[in-house]
């Protein structure tokens, strides 16, 4: 039998990270995606479906033209986390999601059907790439010197195929989906340099730290300890 509603160990995580971006500039819209990709990258991917559960009975959602265009998000935002976070925790969250889905409301359209590793895929990746990085760019990049496979994934497939497409999702949804999903794996260098990248698009340094506190509201109630991710204070110097 197909489950209608969210576990109730969770709801009231949701209701509560959801009531903290109510404050923010431009990310009161934008909160699920942020848990969502949260909770792709723990231990419990299949939570995401909870999510997916407690959006839909949100009036904004209550027709399958509103919940088709909130699965296309959704989707987007997993497949982008595959270059974050590996492949099997956001196939494990779709998967989970699309067992609760109601037929009318699945979407079967394609984003990525063929795409081309051209020059213009990188010229979108390195675009993308420089808007985070500015004038580290080249220094990041440089980490790479000994091993040029990893800069040429970097620029054509995490920023050119994944990162830079905006057909479904903003630059502040993207970099922060981003930051989310690095921020769970406790890496300190890697959640430094996107901290530091959603200030450079533009996010307040407030709405940064609210992603930053929902993670790790996330967190805890996955029992996971994140103990060696930079503050968003310690990194406001490096802007």
């Amino acid at each position: 039998m197909t489950r209608n509603a969210p576990k109730s160990d969770v709801l009231a995580m949701f209701q509560e990270i959801e009531q903290t971006f109510t404050a923010t500039k431009v990310l009161s819209q934008k909160w699920d995606l942020i848990v969502l990709s949260s909770l792709a990258g723990g231990n419990d991917p299949a939570l995401c479906a909870d999510l997916y559960l407690y959006l839909i009975a949100k009036p904004d959602f209550s027709t399958p033209e509103q919940r088709i265009q909130l699965i296309r998000r959704i989707r987007e935002t997993l497949f982008k986390l595959v270059c974050i976070v590996g492949v099997i925790k956001p196939i494990e969250a779709i998967r989970s999601i699309n067992a609760v889905e109601r037929e009318e409301d699945k979407d079967h359209s394609t984003t990525r059907e063929g795409w081309q590793c051209d020059a213009a895929n990188l010229k979108a990746g390195n675009d993308w790439l420089g808007k985070i990085y500015t004038r580290n760019t080249d220094e990041t990049i440089g980490y790479f010197n000994d091993h040029k496979d990893f800069a040429w994934l970097s620029r054509n497939i995490t920023y050119g195929l994944f990162l830079s497409d905006r057909q479904v999702m903003d630059d502040a949804e993207t970099e922060t989906v981003v930051l989310a999903g690095i921020l769970m794996q406790n890496l300190h260098s890697e959640s430094m340099w996107h901290i530091r990248g959603a200030r450079r698009i533009g996010l307040s340094k407030e709405d940064v730290q609210v992603v930053w506190n929902s993670v790790m509201r996330v967190s805890r109630h996955l029992g996971i300890t994140l103990d060696r991710i930079p503050t968003v204070d310690e990194v406001e110097c490096e802007v």
